[in-house]
């Protein structure tokens, strides 16, 4: 039995397990923080509607709200439903209407979260401003959207608005400072900085590189992050780029091919990956603008089926031509 729980323990997938459970364990949003903090004080909330990127910390706020809200009992009183996966008027008609309309018999209201709610249509969003309107006595909606503006405005001035915006560098390095204590690995500066430049500010991104970085070392480093991101090191990229601006075009080809086959990588990839250290060329503004231009034209291709390589190769090329 204690070898079976042992096993449970370490299966658990890390976004759950280092998921904050009370208002002092959010990490960034310190203004969000104390208004929801205030609600649940006052015992009373308004409809809310949470707008901002993916893992931006949106899901666990509803999670954090409903715990303080209801205590042990807050699985009977919340409704999580994801509006992506059941996105039409069905589902406002009968899941969220049948928990609406029930009231609770330990709070003054239950709660409904409708995490991705920009992905219902029109029509169930329709039927949802009645909803919010009918049931406003025994339950309250948390709405989570990342696009506020795809949510109609009827439902919006329903709502108070609470705009999350991606966790920056400091936030992030708190977060892996609190895991690697916990699960006892060590990470260097290095390693946290390419983190947040990757994740671009995504938390839950963050943590599942740190979990599958962890399940092959527990001393990580840059090294192993881009082994297991999958994603081009800026050193060759930065090399193709050079070889390329000084005229050398076959060693600049074989350098790419290279990186390709030995990283495993897409043309989708590299064209990212380009995109990103051109900005980092000693080249005059002008200078990067053509090259960025010619990224965009060679990404296009891409998504439209072309070769990779060939549309990499052409793109290295013009970029000898702009130069001359």
């Amino acid at each position: 039995m204690k070898a079976k729980d042992k096993k449970n323990k370490e299966s658990v997938i890390w976004t759950e397990k280092y998921r904050p459970k009370h208002f002092s364990e959010v990490i960034g949003h310190p203004a969000i923080v104390k208004r929801a903090k205030a609600f649940v004080e006052a015992q009373n909330m308004p409809h809310l509607l949470f707008s901002g990127p993916a893992g931006s910390g949106k899901t666990t706020l509803a999670l954090v709200i409903a715990k303080k809200f209801f205590g042990s009992a807050w699985k009977e009183n919340f409704l999580e439903l994801n509006a992506s996966d059941e996105r039409g008027i069905d589902v406002v008609r009968q899941k969220v209407k049948s928990f609406a309309r029930t009231k609770s018999f330990t709070s003054p209201f239950k709660i409904i979260f409708l995490d991705e709610s920009d992905a219902l249509t029109k029509e169930a969003q329709q039927a949802l401003r009645r909803t919010m309107e009918m049931f406003t006595e025994t339950c309250r909606f948390i709405l989570s959207c990342n696009v506020s503006s795809k949510i109609i405005d009827p439902i919006q001035s329903r709502c108070s608005v609470f705009r999350f915006k991606l966790f920056d560098k400091k936030d992030i390095a708190k977060n892996i400072e609190r895991i690697a204590k916990g699960e006892k690995f060590k990470i260097n500066s290095k390693a946290t900085e390419i983190l947040h430049n990757i994740s671009k500010g995504d938390m839950r991104r963050v943590i599942n590189i740190l979990q599958a970085s962890a399940s092959i070392t527990n001393n990580i480093n840059e090294n192993i992050i881009y082994e297991i991101i999958a994603e081009a090191k800026p050193v060759d990229i930065k090399a193709i780029l050079e070889l390329a601006l000084k005229g050398s075009f076959i060693d600049a080809r074989n350098k790419l091919l290279d990186t390709m086959l030995k990283q495993g990588l897409g043309g989708l990839d590299i064209i990212k990956a380009i995109q990103k250290e051109v900005w980092n060329l000693s080249l005059d503004d002008k200078e990067k603008i053509k090259l960025i231009e010619k990224c965009g034209e060679t990404e296009f291709r891409l998504v439209e089926g072309s070769d990779d390589f060939i549309q990499l190769e052409a793109l290295l090329a013009s970029f000898i031509l702009a130069r001359k």
